[in-house]
């Protein structure tokens, strides 16, 4: 029997998250039941979309109810099993293991919540970043939806981001001429160093349409948008004829209720631009993951894709590590390691 700590959601956020929304309690491991595998948690994966399971109001897909174990995807390591295809010592990567040291799984499941088996010649944490998730969301948003053309103008919100990173590099591998908002000059260096040909400091720039007069007279093609909020604005106004947006996520106003959510009406550009918004979902795009991961991964063999992580030590720290992440503090993909 394994005493299990687990973090569980306590209240839902008010405006910011802080670590007091959590509540961590010790529970028993269940006994194993037949085709299931109890996986010790050795890696877990902070990413802006659980801010929208923390949430009372409807969404996507259900929400994280009080009292339940906070959602998250993570790498365990199979302790037990009680399924053939799984033995001891096998290491596991899935959206459904959650905020807890210890899990059973089902690995006949399908879908976001599958078992899946770890690469042997990568990191066992990159199946939670480049070569996971948010590997897939930038893939299928880039290569389904927004079909750059080469020479096209690509932005990128949160460009030095999980989802952002993998973008901009597949962006630039389409032909692209891509460019990155980021908000903090290190973040644009690190942006640079992987191929941006520009970068845009959001939290310096105090004059949109000039900068993206310098850096995109012809206008933006494609918007590949991580943030919401003002940049969502500033770029909408200075979109090409038939662009392409791709919603992505909205980090910069996630503590806001929807009808707070309010910004710049972009309606009149858009009917002069003739663009096209797509709202990306990646759950909508799991058929694709097979095909993704093994172009990742072959782009990464080649040298032709980089990636920066930022690891948080201790179970205990889980809520201060995704709080950081919200903040902005991150330096690339946030993770916690137990």
């Amino acid at each position: 029997m394994h005493q299990n700590r687990q973090w569980v959601l306590d209240k839902y956020p008010e405006g910011s998250v802080l670590p007091t929304v959590w509540r961590l309690q010790e529970t028993v491991v269940p006994e194993l039941g037949a085709r299931e595998i109890l996986v010790q948690t050795k890696w877990l994966s902070m990413d802006p979309y659980m801010r929208g399971r923390m949430s009372a109001h409807a969404n996507y897909t259900s929400g994280v109810g009080l009292g339940e174990v906070m959602h998250g995807g993570g790498v365990a390591q199979v302790i037990a099993s009680r399924h053939p295809d799984w033995k001891e010592g096998d290491l596991v990567e899935t959206m459904g293991l959650g905020w807890q040291e210890y899990a059973i799984l089902t690995p006949d499941v399908r879908g976001p919540m599958a078992c899946h088996t770890i690469p042997k010649d990568v990191p066992p944490q990159a199946s939670l970043s480049w070569l996971g998730m948010p590997g897939l969301t930038a893939y299928v948003g880039l290569t389904q939806l927004a079909r750059p053309l080469p020479g096209d103008t690509v932005v990128v919100s949160a460009a030095s981001g999980a989802v952002g990173q993998v973008a901009g590099q597949i962006a630039k591998l389409m032909g692209a001429h891509v460019i990155a908002i980021a908000g903090h000059e290190d973040k644009c260096a690190w942006c640079r160093e992987i191929g941006y040909d520009a970068t845009i400091n959001y939290r310096t720039c105090t004059d949109w349409s000039e900068t993206f007069q310098n850096l995109a007279p012809s206008g933006v093609n494609v918007f590949f948008d991580n943030t919401g909020g003002s940049i969502h604005d500033a770029v909408l106004a200075h979109l090409a004829p038939h662009a392409q947006v791709v919603i992505c996520g909205r980090i910069a106003v996630s503590d806001k209720q929807p009808h707070e959510d309010i910004g710049l009406r972009a309606s009149s550009r858009l009917i002069v631009t003739r663009a096209s918004l797509h709202g990306l979902v990646v759950f909508d795009w799991w058929h694709k993951r097979d095909e993704a991961m093994t172009k990742l991964a072959q782009w990464h063999r080649d040298g032709q894709l980089r990636f920066k992580e930022d690891i948080v030590e201790g179970f205990e720290n889980a809520p201060e590590a995704f709080c950081r992440m919200m903040r902005g503090e991150n330096q690339g993909k946030q993770l916690v390691k137990l």
